[in-house]
Parts: structure tokens; sequence; C-alpha cells
């Protein structure tokens, strides 16, 4: 018997109610996508503040590469969203396994690439090679690497079965990767000696025991690598296996995999300004992490790598306050892509304007939370280090007031990509960061002396400029087509 369909009907009747449906899963699976990197960063936390540090400055890099990549997910979920809509169910299939066997072999190149270049990259960041940070820093880096490829395909099954219109069943397979992570991290991060978890079950007496059997103290920081890329493994293969058997919707068989000109061609033409975007989005972060530990040391009675850790710690909060925005944009990416896919760019268009007007709703009251505990929530993370506590209360208390734009902008992204227009999308993700968001924090800090509080200046403003701009682009309606070739005709009514 054939497993129970979990696809959302997107293109006929009521709107709003299968947005909902289907962004809520997107929204929960990234709660716990952040659970990865928060699970990461608090134990790592109990190793010290060097290794938080060694943390923040791998993260960059890391994402550097898997944007690259990643960016071609995007071009599998437009893709399999317009043909659906178009009822183009056969080619659904095709296009598919063809995303699945380019991204795989992108992610491949990328691996090798990665971990040659990491010990080169990381300086370039502020790292010093030599210091135990740049040699923690090397080490995670290099083992997220070596596993990059399950990423990739776990990431590509996330965006396929988007496309299609099922977030339920990736949301419980990143549930079931999270739970092996968390279980996992205190373990490989610091073995049988240090780990809180005897303590905290009254088990001190087979702590002590198993460290002396063993006399395993933890990987440290490589050890969250290990646990991540394990996870994302596990998930990447039960991923594979839904496709193949054609549990999900989507039915792949191994030709669909072999590559065919023509379609990787469109993959690439709608794939690339995504990885562009991403990429630069990321290398827009690696260089603003330099540009913090710059300012650190400019900065009178700033340690740079409280700066550093402050900026780390405040980039993943950020991202625990950007999951609706995040799901919402994905979820409606789907519905745009569908709908385009039916001839109906009217509906398409509706879609991202109340998707808008929510974000701006939850966004508000997120804002006041973190503006007025600002300081509890960041000390969670890294207890005891007030200097680094202080530079991350500023961040929070300086970006908060434009999370509701930002996440405009998220959404109305988000319904470019849907679209096929992704290089709209990378315009403007490049204008918020090289042309509003660093120029901008450079000027606050050489011109002005501002220190790390420059560079959170110089995130709010760019926040709140790009989303302007994207809603007066998206207003002008030029984004309205779809990039497949057969849709089917408009129904007779809506």
């Amino acid at each position: 018997m054939s497993a129970p369909r979990r696809d959302v009907n997107l293109t006929d009747g009521d709107l709003l109610k299968p947005m909902l449906v289907l962004s809520l899963p997107i929204v929960l699976s990234q709660l716990m996508q952040v659970g990865y990197n928060l699970a990461d960063t608090f134990w790592v936390g109990r190793v010290g503040s060097e290794a938080v540090s060694a943390l923040s400055f791998s993260w960059p890099i890391v994402f550097l590469m898997i944007s690259i990549g990643g960016g071609f997910t995007v071009a599998g979920t437009v893709l399999v969203a317009q043909n659906k809509g178009a009822g183009n169910h056969d080619e659904v299939d095709h296009v598919a396994g063809q995303t699945i066997g380019f991204v795989v072999l992108v992610s491949v190149v990328f691996s090798a690439i990665g971990y040659l270049l990491t010990p080169l990259l990381l300086p370039l960041i502020g790292t010093t090679p030599g210091t135990e940070i740049h040699a923690i820093a090397v080490d995670y880096t290099r083992t997220i690497f070596l596993g990059v490829y399950f990423m990739f395909g776990f990431f590509m099954f996330q965006a396929l079965l988007r496309g299609w219109g099922d977030t339920k069943t990736p949301m419980y397979l990143m549930a079931f990767g999270v739970v092996i992570n968390v279980v996992l991290d205190p373990f490989l991060i610091l073995g049988f000696t240090g780990n809180p978890l005897f303590g905290l079950f009254g088990l001190e007496g087979l702590q002590s025991s198993l460290f002396a059997a063993t006399g395993f103290a933890g990987f440290g920081v490589q050890g969250a690598a290990i646990a991540t890329v394990f996870s994302r493994g596990v998930g990447a293969l039960v991923g594979m296996y839904l496709l193949f058997s054609g549990r999900v919707g989507i039915h792949l068989s191994p030709r669909d995999l072999i590559p065919e000109r023509e379609t990787v061609e469109r993959i690439v033409r709608i794939g690339a300004p995504s990885s562009v975007e991403q990429s630069t989005r990321a290398l827009g972060i690696t260089v603003l992490t330099a540009i913090v530990a710059f300012a650190g040391a400019q900065a009178v009675g700033v340690d740079t790598e409280a700066a550093v850790a402050a900026f780390g710690i405040g980039s993943r909060l950020n991202s625990l306050v950007f999951l609706p925005a995040i799901g919402l944009a994905q979820g409606t990416s789907t519905v745009v892509g569908q709908n385009l896919g039916a001839n109906q760019p009217d509906r398409a268009k509706r879609a991202v304007l109340a998707s808008s007007g929510l974000i701006t709703a939850a966004l508000v009251g997120v804002s006041a939370v973190a503006y007025l505990f600002a300081r509890p929530i960041v000390a969670v993370f890294i207890p005891g280090e007030e200097a680094v506590i202080s530079v991350g209360v500023d961040y929070l208390r300086i970006i908060a007031p434009t999370f509701a734009f930002l996440g405009v902008f998220n959404v109305v992204n988000g319904g470019f990509r849907g679209s096929g227009s992704t290089r709209t999308a990378m315009g403007f993700s490049l204008v918020s960061l090289w042309v509003l968001r660093i120029p901008a924090a450079l000027v606050l800090i050489t011109q002005f002396g501002m220190g790390p509080t420059g560079v959170w200046w110089g995130i709010a403003f760019s926040n709140v400029a790009v989303a302007v701009l994207a809603f007066l682009w998206f207003l002008r309606g030029t984004w309205q087509n779809n990039v497949i070739d057969t849709p089917r005709p408009a129904p007779a009514d809506d």
C-alpha cells in the first residue's frame, strides 16, 4: 500500500490556509536547523571562549562553499513547482533527478576544494596561523567539508519536496537528524570528562568509570563537526530512499540522474544566480566577520575575540529570529511557482502580499522581546564572559528594531525566486551587502570611530533600505512569468 500523500493543493480554492500549512513545517524545520547550530554553540561554549571564536571564524568559510552548490537547489524547487502546477508530472521526476545528479557532482568538487583551501582561507578572516584558535578552526572546517555532499543531498531532498508541496516529510526527517545530533554532541565534544550530562542524571560514578576505561576526553570543537556530518548523512540516505521508492510523490529512476545538456543548462540558468546570491551573502558574512575583528582591534576597551564571538552568537540568534521569514519565503516560492505554472499570476502576487503582512505582524513582537531581554538571551550561550555579553547586547538592541523590514525582504525575494527571477533576487542581495551594508559599516568604523557598534548600525541600515527597494520593484510586476515551456490553461474561475 502506498504511503499517504502530504503535498498541499496551492493552485485552487483558499490561498492563506494552504500557504500557512505549507510554511509551518518549513519554520519548524528551520527551527531544528538552528537547533543544530545552537546545540553546537552551547556545547562548544563549555570548552571555552577560544572554541566559540574558532567556530565563529570557521562557519563563514563553510557557509561560503556550501552556498555555491546549495544555490542550485533553488532550481530544483522552481522547476518541480512550476511543472507540478502545469500538470507535467513526468517532467517533475526528470528535473528532480537531473538536479540531484548535478548538485552531487558540484558537492564533491567543493568538498575537495574546501578541504585543501581551509588553512589558507581562515587567516583571511582573521585567524593567526600557529595559534590554538586557528588550529581548532582548521580541524572543524575540514571535517565539515569531508561530509559536505551529505549536506547537499539532504538540502536537495528538502528543496524538491518543497517544490512538490510537501514540507511535512522533510520536517520529520530533520527532526530525526536533530535527535541524532543532540545526542552525539556532548559526548563527541566533551567525552567522558567535563560532560555535565552525567551530573544532571546523578551518574558521576559511571562517568568516572567510563573515563578510566577509555580515557576519552572528546574531540572538542571537531566533535561538533563529526556529529553534524553523521546526522546529515543519515538524513540524506533516508531522503534518497524515499525519492527512489516513490513514496513521496516524486519517483526517481537511475536514468533520471544521467545529465542531459538541455536540462542541466536550464538548472544552471536558474540556479547560478541563486548560487551567486547565497555565496556572496556568505562571503559578505565572512567579510563582516573580518570587519568586526578589525573594529574590535581598533576600539578602546573592546577585545577582538570578544567582538567576533559576540557577532557569531548574534548571527545564530538572528537565524532563530528569522525562522518565520525563512519559512514564509520558501513557502511563498512554492506557491508562486505552482501558480505561475498554472498560469495564475494574480494569485501568485496575492500570496506574496499576504506573506509580507503576516511576517510583519509576527516580527514586530519578536523585535520587542529581543530588545527587552537582550542580556539574558546572549548570556545563555556564553555564561560568565561579560566582555562578550556586553558587545552581544549592543548587537541585539541595534538590530532588533529592523527585524520586520528584513522579514519582508526575505518574503519578496522568495516570490522572485519562485517565479524563476533568480537574477532579480540575486541583484537585491548583492545591493544589500555590498552597496548598503559593508560600506556603511566601514564608514562608521573608520570615519566615526564607532568600533563594532558601527558594524551593527551598518547592518540595521541595510535591512531597512533593501526592504523598501525590493518591495517597490515587486509592485512593478515584471517578475510574473514562468520558466517552463508548457503551462496548462488558466481555469475558468479561481
